[in-house]
């Protein structure tokens, strides 16, 4: 995805065709399904030399879409690099802690209500979007780059050890509970931060992330732009869509954004004000767009013709009151 395209994500959630029953506290297990040899015939693919370079051993798995219940068999391969149990009907993956050699894993759309495992050594890319995981404990792979929790229940984000991952560029959280960014601190190597479709009040913590260089914050409930500051110096894209920003004047608290390019705010109350465009581009002069449109030459020039008027006038004012 480029840092100046407006974010579409992962696929929605997946939604069950049947109603759930009123009053239901246990979840309905689905009938057994386990993952057999059989089918593990038919999945494996990708020879390559294991790990002490004296055998060989399929190293890639691919079993979405099987509706599995039971993956245990897997403790047994532990060569794999590759697995995908995606589109399952999972409730339990922990026969993948045995899966050292472990580099991408896809588990969305399963029953899991946690993506907690045992610390995978080599494991880069890992994705649990679309299943019904409520914390973020338990994941604290070292090489880990990419991690993907979206379409969750997480209402928190705890638990992220800053030394383990240090090496995450990436984090998808759309689409869960969230409320504040608090936690977020903890991942200082950010890059790119998804947090689309919460409902997130207030922004704590993200001054931090010092090399986040986009930011996607579409259909929250953001109203006060606090929380920025100038230690985010590689901020180039902020994604404000479909927020509660209502007074131009929170637009100035961005100021702090050195190298902020690209700003989206459509879709908020301050988007109809008169002179919308212009209006942000007098208190944000670098910025290059505003929503889905690049700024021209003309409308910078009338920015920059409002701005220097309205600095005399303040320049005067200012020497009026020292007279007095």
């Amino acid at each position: 995805m480029s840092d100046f395209e407006d974010e579409e994500g992962v696929d929605e959630p997946v939604l069950d065709d049947e109603n759930e029953e009123e009053g239901t506290e246990e979840e309905e297990k689905p009938p057994e399904n386990p993952l057999t040899e059989e089918m593990l015939a038919d999945s494996l693919s990708l020879m390559c030399k294991t790990g002490d370079g004296l055998a060989h051993a399929y190293v890639r798995l691919d079993v979405h879409e099987k509706e599995l219940t039971d993956i245990s068999i897997l403790n047994c391969f532990i060569h794999l690099r590759y697995v995908d149990v995606s589109g399952n009907q999972l409730m339990d993956i922990s026969s993948l802690n045995s899966l050292t050699h472990l580099l991408t894993l896809k588990a969305d759309r399963n029953a899991l209500h946690s993506a907690k495992l045992d610390e995978l050594p080599y494991l880069q890319i890992a994705s649990f979007a679309n299943n019904k995981i409520m914390d973020t404990e338990g994941i604290n792979h070292p090489l880990l780059e990419q991690l993907n929790l979206s379409f969750n229940e997480i209402v928190e984000v705890t638990g992220f050890d800053p030394v383990k991952l240090d090496r995450l560029r990436v984090m998808e959280l759309r689409g869960n509970k969230l409320m504040t960014t608090v936690g977020l601190s903890s991942l200082p190597n950010l890059k790119e931060l998804y947090l689309a479709a919460n409902t997130i009040r207030t922004l704590e913590g993200l001054d931090r992330l010092e090399h986040l260089a986009s930011l996607h914050l579409r259909d929250n409930q953001i109203e006060k732009l606090d929380g920025f500051s100038e230690n985010m110096k590689n901020l180039q894209y902020l994604n404000l869509r479909g927020n509660n920003v209502t007074d131009m004047k929170e637009i100035a608290k961005l100021k702090c954004l050195p190298l902020l390019r690209a700003l989206l705010l459509m879709e908020c109350p301050v988007s109809d004000e008169d002179d919308y465009r212009i209006e942000v581009l007098i208190s944000l002069r670098r910025l290059e767009r505003l929503d889905k449109d690049e700024y021209t030459d003309d409308e910078r020039q009338e920015a920059e013709e409002i701005y220097e008027q309205r600095r005399q006038e303040e320049a005067l004012a200012v020497s009026a009151e020292i007279k007095e």
